[in-house]
């Protein structure tokens, strides 16, 4: 497994990347197909984040869906702690999640269908104060309308997968939601984590009707 450490905005001396392959020993143990980890350090100068200064983000690379978690510290080491607990964790319970396929039960799963109309306006009239981004992988964002309220945009490329693979999804990168549009019955779908091994489903019934014409006069 190859262990691959970038840097931002700082310098990353042999001793940390030296200490980053021990941290990082346990995750062949855990996930014995992944091909790289990507170990990305970054340092933020603004003296109000002295206390965030340091953020590592670590991605487990591998067939599937890929494995995150990131932490953020005054100290890189200490920010390599506990990002490395949080990306071991959620190996665990990747790893747990797979053997419950083999006959050792399945996590309880509760779903709701909620309809959606399209045609019901915000109360902040969002459709003209927010454009909707077009480049994945890019945020956009806006303010909406005269409020403080900041919203942040962004296109994510997907297919549509069941809904195993959503909470797989969801459980690699440590996210308490995952977005989604399923396979079987091509609804645009959420799954959260509800508490313990329970997690719910959200589906939404969307129609989408044209618009009426418009007459002058």
């Amino acid at each position: 497994m190859e262990i691959v450490v970038v840097s931002r905005h700082t310098e990353v001396p042999e001793r940390f990347r030296r200490h980053v392959e021990e941290k990082l020993s346990k995750v062949a143990q855990l996930a014995p197909y992944a091909q790289r980890v990507d170990v990305e350090v970054t340092h933020e100068n603004n003296p109000r984040l002295a206390e965030k200064s340091e953020r590592v983000e670590l991605t487990v690379r591998m067939k599937g869906p890929v494995v995150r978690a990131e932490a953020s510290a005054p100290d890189r080491y200490a920010a390599l702690d506990v990002a490395t607990t949080k990306l071991l964790e959620r190996l665990r319970r990747a790893r747990d999640r797979r053997k419950s396929h083999h006959g050792r039960g399945e996590p309880i799963v509760a779903q709701d269908v909620l309809p959606l109309d399209l045609e019901t306006p915000d109360v902040y009239d969002m459709a003209t104060t927010l454009r909707a981004p077009t480049e994945p992988g890019v945020a956009v964002e806006a303010q909406l309308g005269d409020s403080p309220v900041i919203v942040r945009q962004k296109v994510h490329e997907t297919t549509p997968m069941t809904v195993d693979q959503a909470l797989a999804e969801m459980e690699m990168v440590g996210h308490p939601f995952f977005l989604f549009v399923d396979s079987e019955t091509a609804q645009p779908c959420v799954v959260y984590h509800r508490r313990g091994w329970t997690y719910g489903v959200i589906r939404l019934n969307a129609e989408m009707r044209e618009a009426e014409p418009v007459h002058a006069g």
